[in-house]
């Protein structure tokens, strides 16, 4: 044997355990792309269901939200009707009661003779005539100022 052929040989069983070595990672990877395969499917059978069971719920709450809306609907009518109602009576019945109440206390004031001085129960329109919140000096004329 030569040189060239022990070379040879010798290249062709390195290669050889190159090839072994290699040969495990590479069948390890194998098993892990089936493992990855049925996981895949697995998770689509599963997935599948899950979005038809979504898609009913889904459409189960847009009819429900559909039935919300009109007892919202009639409710917010309904509120306004009575808003409408209270506005009503308040202007037919609170008048009269108003006016009622100020005759009946004019009556009453008649009656029991307290009458306050002519023009006691107004203030003036710009302040007291004397005292504190005039500048000194100044007479009340009682005009209206601007």
């Amino acid at each position: 044997m030569t040189g060239g052929e022990i070379a040879g040989l010798l290249a062709a069983g390195v290669f050889a355990v190159l090839v072994l070595l290699l040969a495990v990672p590479i069948l390890k990877l194998g098993r892990v792309f089936d493992e990855l395969r049925l996981t895949i499917r697995s998770l689509n059978n599963e997935t599948v269901p899950l979005i038809d069971e979504v898609t009913r719920t889904v459409s189960t709450t847009n009819s429900q939200l559909e039935k919300v809306d009109g007892i919202t609907t009639n409710v917010s009518d309904a509120s306004a009707n009575v808003s409408a109602l209270s506005s009503l009576v308040a202007s037919t019945v609170g008048q009269p009661l108003i006016k009622v109440a100020a005759f009946s206390h004019g009556v009453r004031r008649a009656f029991t003779g307290d009458a306050a001085a002519p023009g006691s129960h107004r203030a003036e329109r710009f302040g007291p005539a004397e005292g504190p919140g005039r500048a000194a000096g100044t007479a009340g004329t009682g005009e209206d100022r601007p």
